[in-house]
């Protein structure tokens, strides 16, 4: 468990209460709108995906996958990840009446202090470029942009620009992490 001054982070438990917290957050059409899953229909398919998605990350020791919670009632608002693959990718959602609130950058940065402990390397973040909330978080993070990228992202089968973001925790300050534009080959790096 991890503590801030408003927040708890912690694992995402598969109780009725975290789970039907996760549903909440899942299933708001405007909180998944830049998200790669559509929104879940019910608690069912949120079931399914904490089993498929969320699960895995406890069971294989790949990565982290918190709930974030409010101090005063340790009730989920919204999760936070980071994945155990080789981008280490980072990312984040919250119920959108917690929008503006800086409730994710400080929850953000309370989990990148926790991974610097853990002996991370480094962390990637992406974002659409029409997400610019998202793109602000990465940025307050202390995250650096290095490019951008086209992709048809599936399952949602639509053509997104992507933003790059990465944040190095060691010595190797020059490291950009090159998978997604060596797959991409609509790549470019924006004057931001």
């Amino acid at each position: 468990m991890i503590e801030t001054k408003r927040l708890i982070i912690r694992e995402i438990e598969s109780t009725e209460t975290d789970l039907n917290a996760l549903n909440t957050l899942l299933s708001d059409k405007e909180v998944n709108k830049y998200l790669p899953w559509y929104p879940m229909k019910d608690i069912n398919d949120t079931k399914k995906f904490y089993k498929e998605h969320i699960k895995p990350y406890y069971k294989e020791n790949d990565g982290y996958y918190f709930v974030i919670c409010l101090k005063e009632n340790n009730h989920p608002i919204g999760y936070i990840a980071a994945s155990g693959s080789e981008s280490h990718d980072f990312g984040y959602g919250l119920q959108k009446e917690h929008w503006g609130k800086g409730i994710v950058t400080e929850a953000s940065e309370a989990v990148i202090d926790f991974l610097k402990i853990q002996g991370w390397a480094f962390i990637t973040a992406t974002h659409d470029i029409d997400n610019i909330g998202s793109g602000k978080v990465m940025q307050k993070n202390g995250m650096i942009y290095n490019y951008s990228y086209k992709e048809q992202w599936q399952p949602k089968d639509i053509k997104v620009t992507f933003r790059m973001y990465q944040l190095n925790f060691d010595e190797n300050q020059d490291r950009v992490y090159m998978e997604y534009w060596d797959k991409y080959p609509e790549h470019f790096i924006e004057d931001l």
